[in-house]
Formats: structure tokens, sequence, C-alpha cells
């Protein structure tokens, strides 16, 4: 099945401005893939009403979402860039994402990855996130 890959431009967060070239960040990438097609709507809604609040996040560098428009419509997702994991981690227990995470479960399939990188630039960050997005290259193993 062809991929028909889009993903929305860059979005600064609070701490884009504060980001010294070659300082370490967080990056995390998120792929949800619906059991059914027309889950995929809500799923993106609610990624973009957490994409509004963005600029006002605690440590978020800046993030894109993502969305395959192939023929299924079923896998969307985020790229993020954090200051540290513990930004990362208090945006993931927000009531609102919480919120969000509640209401999409079980109806669908949920894998993420993280990383430290330099932050050279955010199109750097970007062509890294996207090869798994992509499918370039693989998903790491998940652990627990």
């Amino acid at each position: 099945m062809p991929q028909m890959l889009w993903s929305t431009r860059w979005q600064p967060g609070s701490a884009a401005g504060s980001v010294e070239p070659g300082a370490e960040v967080v990056v995390g990438v998120t792929e949800f893939v619906t059991h059914r097609p027309w889950s995929t709507f809500s799923v993106g809604a609610e990624g973009m009403r957490l994409r509004r609040t963005w600029p006002g996040t605690p440590g978020a560098v800046g993030m894109w979402l993502w969305v395959d428009l192939g023929p299924r419509m079923n896998r969307s997702g985020s790229i993020t860039v954090w200051t540290s994991h513990a930004h990362l981690l208090g945006f993931v227990a927000r009531p609102d994402h919480r919120r969000i995470v509640r209401a999409h479960q079980g109806r669908g399939t949920l894998r993420s990855a993280t990383w430290t990188a330099p932050f050279t630039d955010r199109s750097a960050v970007y062509d890294s996130a996207w090869r798994l997005v992509s499918g370039t290259e693989p998903w790491p193993a998940a652990t627990r």
C-alpha cells in the first residue's frame, strides 16, 4: 500500500528560543494506528487542539504532527522536541493529554520512540524522526 505522508509545519514551543546550537534535546516520535480509518479524524483533531497549546507548554522546543493519507488513512502521530525527559513526561501527564489518551484507548495501537540528540537545527531532527515515520528505518524494539 503506498504511503502519502503529510506533516504540519514546525510549531515552536515555549523553549524554542532558549536552546543553544548543539545543546542536547529529547526527541519523541509517536504513531497511532487506528483499527478503523474513520477514527483517524478524531485523533487528528485532538492533536491539532494540543498543538494550539504548544507555545505555552513548559520545556517544549517544537513539534510537527503527521498523518498517512494513503488508502487506509489510519496512521497519524507527532514528532516533538523537548529540553528534558521531565518536560516530556510532564506533558504526557497533563490532564488534557490524559483525557485524549483515555478517549481513544482501545481504538488503535500506539507506539513511540524517544532519544536524545544535539540540536543543530530542526531539519536534522525532523529528518531523523521522519525515517521512523516513513519506514526507512525500523522502530526500536519496545522495552519495559
